[in-house]
């Protein structure tokens, strides 16, 4: 039984504009008043709760060299999502974390390592970037919902990417990659580096299905993976409502097409970066909740 658990944050993204924060922690909201808790609740679903972050700091120009925006709050968030988590699985819901930013994703990561100890489990990434930014491979690192697939596979600092001694969270070889667009500066690098890497282009031409078919084909995933899906992965003809919208990506019924086989096998998953401050009428708010309701809406009846 799906759980709905509201995680509104935007920790991990830089100001839209100077003295100003950016929208995604008003999501959760938004897609309940655009009918998602509605339909999936009327379909089993119970209300998960909430996991309130802490407050942001535009701390630019004043950050300690080597951290990251935001950085204390982040992990505290995390380590409290990640309590949040778990306790749902083990209580027999599946958890559909609804963001916020992709930040979240470390708390995700933490709690896959916390469940059934000792056994490794996968992530699979749909997103319209690689998310693949850290010290290694850019001086502009710093905001972790543009590094957060990095933190998950345990390359960025170890202040997010180690928490508690934990990380990596998931490790390359049982994580995959869907979604860039085929100029995204760390495509190579994370194609040499992850089990699959799968680019927008591809799911458009093949279709999802076969996309989803190909993932679950990867060692391990099967077994127990989390399902982190960025809204940016839509062609913003259908979603300009994000922080970083680029040409080249997906349409919403190629994405329930992707999303919908593997849901199913996934030990929860999270919906991240729609901002409804970019969305005056709500359409997109629409937009998001009926690819979550169609693609998501089986998530772990497999497991």
């Amino acid at each position: 039984m799906i759980a709905l658990l509201s995680a509104p944050t935007n920790l991990g993204l830089r100001p839209p504009s100077p003295g100003r924060l950016p929208g995604t922690w008003r999501a959760p909201e938004a897609l309940r008043a655009a009918g998602l808790h509605r339909r999936l609740v009327a379909a089993g679903a119970v209300d998960g709760g909430v996991v309130a972050p802490g407050p942001y700091v535009d701390d630019d120009g004043r950050r300690p060299p080597g951290t990251i925006r935001n950085q204390a709050a982040i992990v505290e968030h995390a380590r409290r999502l990640s309590r949040r988590v778990v306790e749902l699985v083990d209580g027999g819901r599946t958890p559909l974390v609804l963001g916020g930013d992709c930040s979240l994703v470390v708390g995700a990561g933490l709690a896959l390592r916390s469940l059934e100890a000792g056994r490794r489990r996968g992530l699979v990434h749909v997103d319209g970037h690689t998310d693949f930014r850290h010290p290694g491979n850019s001086d502009d690192y710093g905001s972790l919902a543009g590094e957060d697939l990095a933190a998950a596979v345990g390359r960025h600092l170890p202040e997010v990417a180690d928490v508690d001694g934990l990380g990596p969270y998931v490790e390359p070889a049982r994580a995959v990659h869907v979604g860039c667009r085929d100029d995204d500066e760390h495509a190579a690098e994370v194609r040499g580096l992850l089990a699959d890497v799968v680019p927008a282009a591809e799911v458009v031409r093949v279709g999802g299905a076969a996309v989803a078919e190909r993932v679950l084909a990867v060692p391990g995933l099967p077994g127990g993976f989390w399902l982190q899906v960025d809204v940016d992965v839509l062609d913003p003809r259908w979603m300009p409502a994000v922080d970083s919208p680029d040409p080249g990506g997906l349409d919403p019924d190629q994405l329930v097409e992707l999303l919908r086989p593997l849901a199913p096998w996934a030990l929860g998953a999270s919906v991240t970066v729609f901002d409804p401050e970019l969305d005056p009428d709500g359409r997109y708010a629409a937009t998001v909740a009926d690819v979550v309701v169609r693609g998501l809406g089986a998530l772990g009846s497999r497991r």
